[in-house]
């Protein structure tokens, strides 16, 4: 293989992958959202003992959705048509789970972008590479058809969230300390 050629394919496959979390996002992320980052873990754990007053039902749900093992990112193509539904975790109320919805993933050359395309209350992303089994996602909250604000513009639509994988099929993403109603929003994907 020449060196032209050689430049080429690794140029390919950098555009191919996630941007990475020690770089470009370091550059993109609100304050706000870094703290709300930094506070995961506490944020988390709080949020998932109040769910625990909820719907026995939903928390049997929710307990299997997070008892999946987590696997890597990096051998899948997360493109593509994806039902997804959002689960709020304290807060307001203990748990609640909502239908669900359609979103999709495209890749745009620098990264996977994601959108809620139907439901009420929808996103509007891109994740960074944060490791082998973790993403973080950047994203615009957003009602019915508005349009989405560019991230970067305040509180109330600015998101930020960890993306786990479980298998080809399911992966999630969890809000720590979402503006609005619960203290931690999880939105499911699944084929």
């Amino acid at each position: 293989m020449t060196p032209r050629l050689l430049i080429a394919a690794l140029g390919l496959l950098c555009f191919a992958l996630p941007a990475h979390a020690d770089g470009e996002i370091q550059k993109l992320i609100t304050p706000a959202d870094k703290k709300r980052l930094d506070n995961y873990g506490e944020t988390r754990k709080a949020a998932l003992a109040e769910a625990k007053a909820g719907d026995a039902a939903e928390v049997k749900q929710l307990d299997a959705l997070l008892a999946r093992p987590l696997v890597a990112f990096s051998d899948k193509d997360l493109t593509g048509s994806w039902r997804c539904r959002t689960i709020k975790a304290g807060g307001s109320l203990p748990l609640v789970i909502y239908g669900w919805f359609k979103c999709t993933v495209t890749d745009d050359g620098s990264g996977w972008r994601l959108e809620k395309i139907s439901g009420s209350q929808r996103t509007k992303g891109r994740f960074f590479d944060d490791g082998e089994k973790r993403a973080i996602y950047l994203g615009s909250f957003y009602v019915n058809d508005d349009p989405a604000k560019p991230y970067g513009s305040g509180p109330q639509t600015d998101q930020v969230g960890y993306a786990f994988r479980n298998s080809a099929k399911e992966w999630r993403i969890e809000f720590p300390a979402p503006y609005y109603e619960s203290k931690l929003d999880i939105i499911e994907f699944k084929r």
